[in-house]
């Protein structure tokens, strides 16, 4: 069982389906489903990669409050080490109002909160050490970390022969690309959405994006391209297409989380990227079929049951 710290962004979700307006005034409408989930780019992949049988070790930011209780309580109920997630004070844990739409879209309303506090004196370099895999997710809503001292976490993952991934959440802003440059040259995967990844960039054929990040120094772009699929283009010229599965989408919140997931546990079991690549997108078919970050994924097996047995849409770009 491989060992995967996932470092970042780490928010408890609060979500309402289906919402088609915002009630007038004090008015009331009633909904089919609420939930309370843990997510976030390190948060929830680290929950999808314990449901798929990885030994994880979540590493973040938390404020000392109830919010942060009800995310430990419910990280440890699913076996993810929350050992290394330190307490602030002062500032509440980050959280997140989401009225899921009746097509399975996810509009947000967001408080940063204690991943705004999480800096590199909070890191625990020795368990990075110990893992086999990094997952570095969030950054764009990690204030302390963004930009250089990404690339001090990376390159230090580099050095000590850990596997790196990174996945963002990518908030428009004027200086996109400083943000993570630091961290290009040191990461082997680099997974954001290609509207993200687009973002960035200023460029819009996937072609042309996968060769902007691959000539800033990363070893392979993976990016997902919701209902076309994902693609995976590497510095050795080789490049992949992978179709997503067809499901009945009740909320897309969490599916990139749970393809990082997917991608990760492919890798840790000696598959190669194609396959690492299918269950990826497995993972991420089925957190789309519930609601909440956390829903869909059972376990490794029944998530390779369903990618051996699921129709595929046409990729459409």
């Amino acid at each position: 069982m491989a060992r995967v710290v996932s470092l970042g962004v780490h928010i408890l979700d609060v979500l309402g389906r289906p919402v088609t307006r915002i009630p007038d005034g004090q008015n009331i409408d009633l909904l089919e489903e609420i939930r309370f989930t843990v997510a976030g780019t390190a948060a929830g992949t680290a929950i999808d990669l314990s449901k798929l049988g990885a030994d994880v070790i979540a590493m973040g930011a938390l404020g000392s409050d109830h919010i942060g209780d009800t995310v430990i309580t419910i990280m440890q109920s699913y076996g993810v080490d929350t050992r290394y997630l330190v307490r602030k004070k002062d500032v509440q844990t980050s959280a997140t109002m989401l009225p899921i739409r009746p097509n399975g879209e996810r509009p947000a309303l967001h408080v940063i909160g204690a991943n705004g506090a999480f800096g590199l004196d909070d890191v625990n370099w020795e368990a990075i050490k110990s893992a086999q895999y990094a997952h570095l997710g969030g950054f764009y809503l990690l204030p302390r970390l963004d930009g250089e001292p990404a690339g001090v976490i990376a390159k230090f993952c580099r050095d000590n022969g850990v596997v790196s991934t990174m996945d963002i959440l990518g908030i428009p802003r004027d200086d996109m690309l400083s943000v993570v440059a630091p961290s290009l040259p040191y990461l082997d995967y680099f997974m954001p959405s290609i509207d993200e990844a687009r973002m960035i960039c200023g460029l819009s054929d996937w072609r042309d994006v996968c060769k902007f990040f691959l000539d800033h120094g990363v070893r392979a772009c993976v990016f997902k391209m919701g209902a076309s699929g994902s693609v995976y283009a590497d510095a050795d010229g080789i490049v992949l297409r992978m179709p997503a599965f067809r499901v009945k989408v009740v909320d897309t919140t969490g599916c990139g989380d749970a393809y990082c997931a997917g991608f990760i546990v492919g890798l840790s079991r000696g598959w190669d990227i194609e396959d690492s690549m299918r269950l990826a997108t497995a993972a991420s078919a089925l957190v789309a079929t519930g609601l909440g970050s956390d829903a869909g994924i059972r376990d490794f097996e029944k998530t390779v049951e369903f990618m051996n047995a699921a129709e595929t849409l046409p990729m459409t770009e």
